[in-house]
Parts: C-alpha cells; sequence; structure tokens
C-alpha cells in the first residue's frame, strides 16, 4: 500500500528548520505486515527531542529513514501469529519492540533488549527488514521499529501496547515516550518513596513526565530547574513545588532541602548539566540521566562523590519501563488527575508542518507538538 510519511535523507544542522526543510513528506511503498507484525493507522505522533537528535546526528542512524517514534493509533491489519491485538484496537506505540526471551527481557529490563537494539539501529523492524521503498525502489529505514510520522506503519506486534478506546489520541500519544521515559525514571529507575525531595533539571516532555512522576509518587519538595520562564511556569501547574532557573538552583535546592536532594533527574542531554545534578544531592542521593548526549562528550565529575559521599549516578533508557505493565498503570494515573499530560499539549499540526514543529522544538519555545498524521484528530 502507498503511505505518506515524513523522510530524512540527509543530516541538518542548519536552521530555521522551517526554511531549511531538512525532512520531507514523501509517498512511500509500505509491505504488508509478516509473521508478528501488525500494520496501525497512525491517528497522532508527538514530536519528540530524540526526533530532532535524528535529523541534527547527534543520534547516528542509517539514512534515508522515515521519522517518528512516540506515536499512537488503531490496528488495520495482522500478520500471522499476531495474538496480542485485533483490528480495530487501539494501541500505544513503543520504541523498544523487546524480544521477551534474552537475558535483559528475562530479568525485567526489556528496554535493554539486545535484538530490539540492534533491529532499531540497523533501522529494520524486529522481524525482518525494513518494509518501505521510495518511489525510486529504493528502501527507506524505520526510526526504532516505528515510523509514526506517517499515514500507516508496520510494527512489530511487541512494539504495540493495547489501550482503552475512550482515551484521546492526544493524551494517549505521549505515553508511548515521554511519560514512560520521565515516570519511569521516577517510580522505576530511582524507586521514589512518598516524603522523598526531588530535582529535575530540564522540562521538556521527558522532564516534565519525571515531575509527574513524582508528584504520583508523594515526593516533596518537587524543584523543577529551567532557563524558560513559561516551562517553570507549567512545571508548577503539573506538580513542582518551586521552579528555578538554573543560576539560582543548587542555592534554592541546599536550602528547600537542607542540603540537598534525594533525587535528581537530569533530562537534558548535558554533561555539565550531569555533573551539577551530582552537587546538587546530598549525601547518599540518586542522580538518574535520561537525556541523551551526542556520542563524543565526555562527563567529567569528582570521582570522591561516589564512594566518598555514597552518591550513585544512575542512567535510565525509556524509563526501565517494562511497557504493558506500565503503559496501563500511568494511564490510569491520567484518569485519577495525577498525570494531566494534556497540559504539555503544546500545538496540533498536519504532517506538512513537521519542519516548522521541529523549528519550535530546537527553539525550546514548544514541549509536545502533536502531528495529525491522517486526519484522525478532526473527525
Amino acid at each position: 500500500m502507498k503511505t505518506r510519511a515524513v523522510v530524512l535523507r540527509g543530516i541538518s544542522t542548519a536552521r530555521p528548520y522551517s526554511d531549511t526543510r531538512p525532512v520531507e513528506v514523501e509517498e512511500l511503498e509500505l509491505g504488508a505486515p509478516r509473521e508478528g507484525e501488525v500494520l496501525v493507522r497512525i491517528a497522532a505522533a508527538s514530536l519528540c527531542h530524540s526526533d530532532l537528535s535524528v535529523v541534527n546526528g547527534d543520534r547516528v542512524r542509517p539514512l534515508p529513514m522515515a521519522l517518528g517514534h512516540e506515536a499512537v493509533g488503531i490496528v488495520q491489519e495482522t500478520g500471522p501469529g499476531v495474538a496480542r491485538v485485533r483490528p480495530g484496537d487501539h494501541v500505544a506505540l513503543v520504541f523498544v519492540p523487546s524480544c521477551g526471551f534474552c537475558a535483559d527481557c528475562a530479568a525485567g529490563r526489556p528496554a535493554l533488549c539486545a535484538q530490539a537494539a540492534a533491529a532499531n539501529g540497523s533501522g529494520a523492524l524486529l522481524h525482518g527488514p525494513s518494509l518501505l521503498t521510495d518511489a525510486s525502489g529504493n528502501p527507506v529505514h524505520h526510526q526504532l521499529g516505528v515510523s509514526a510520522f506517517s499515514e500507516h506503519a508496520v510494527l512489530a506486534q511487541e512494539s504495540v501496547i493495547p489501550i482503552p478506546k475512550d482515551i484521546p489520541f492526544t493524551v494517549a500519544s505521549m505515553f508511548g515516550c515521554a511519560v514512560l521515559t520521565g515516570a519511569g525514571a521516577v517510580i522505576n529507575t530511582a524507586t521514589l518513596r512518598p516524603g522523598q525531595s526531588t530535582v529535575v533539571y530540564g522540562l521538556g516532555g521527558v522532564g516534565l513526565s519525571a515531575v509527574l512522576g513524582s508528584r504520583a509518587a508523594g515526593a516533596y519538595p518537587i524543584i523543577a530547574v529551567d532557563p524558560v520562564q513559561e516551562k517553570r511556569d507549567l512545571a508548577i501547574q503539573l506538580g513542582a513545588t518551586h521552579a528555578y532557573a538554573p543560576s539560582a538552583a543548587i542555592g534554592a535546592v541546599r536550602e528547600l532541602t537542607s542540603g540537598g536532594a534525594e533525587l535528581a533527574v537530569e533530562a537534558v542531554g548535558s554533561p555539565k548539566v550531569m555533573a551539577e545534578c551530582l552537587t546538587a544531592v546530598a549525601r547518599g542521593g540518586k542522580v538518574v540521566s535520561v537525556g541523551l548526549p551526542a556520542p563524543g562528550r565526555v562527563l567529567d565529575v569528582p570521582a570522591l562523590a561516589f564512594a566518598g559521599e555514597g552518591k550513585s549516578l544512575l542512567g535510565s533508557y525509556m524509563g526501565d519501563a517494562i511497557p504493558r505493565r506500565d503503559i496501563p498503570r500511568f494511564l490510569d494515573l491520567w484518569r485519577a488527575g495525577l498525570m494531566p499530560v494534556e497540559q504539555m499539549h503544546t500545538d496540533t499540526l498536519p504532517l506538512t508542518g513537521i519542519n516548522a514543529a521541529m523549528e519550535e522544538l530546537a527553539s525550546g519555545r514548544a514541549i509536545r507538538q502533536v502531528i495529525d498524521t491522517s486526519g484522525m484528530l478532526n473527525t
């Protein structure tokens, strides 16, 4: 079948993206689902900074590539051997299609699945090579097994999680990456307990989801840090008890927590911010890093912070989530009013608005922009 999709053909750092147009909407040929795969009509796809990191080369991926990895849609067709979903099901898409059998999956850490990492790194799907070709018949790679900036996508059944049909598409579209990563970092990786103090650096979709996760876990105080005043104001609306610009953060954290926070979440992708997070936590405190720096960047921190002060620096990929468990329970928290992610929704745009949307994200003005991939949000 034919599908319109957003395709990146070459790395671009030239801005504004709204003028330089590093990606274009192309008509691609999409193969039918094979064994273990499903065809999904994409209803809404959120734009994440990880998408921008592929465009500017911070995340090296094979090109050309059909972009988009955070989305929700409706199952249209299933291939042989698919038992998890049926046509008509609403599904959230996840960007690590864990195999379920490797050592990490068996240990309850499917985000680190080796087979998924290999498939995602090569631009293939978990069950086989790319199913996308361009007008010249040349293959186009899948982004993280999803390629959601498209009218339709074929995915491994391990990449789709059934969700209730009454959840609005714009809400559900944020749960496959931003909420899993941010809230998961707090709840799964850090195992935050009620009453513990938290500071979150970086208030994009993932950082604000960490604020939401801290609120749901009963943390106090919840301190939000970002240079943009509007993002700090939004963090307060979402449950942060205090918010500061980076220049004032360390002093404020120490005063509010009597010396240092018990948890710091780094959601910027900056080694400098990681180091500041280690300074912001108390003796015995934890730093959880969810940001994705460019591969060549190096962290330089005092080595004595670890054995000498008992501090921990933990990496968290996809919030150490088990999507089949965590997406439904996080949606339940949304129903209870504890994760009002709709407040992060900045704008809704058509597929053709993707370059303007990337510029808004790169500028720091946008939180979560939703791409109406197939016109379903207007019906």
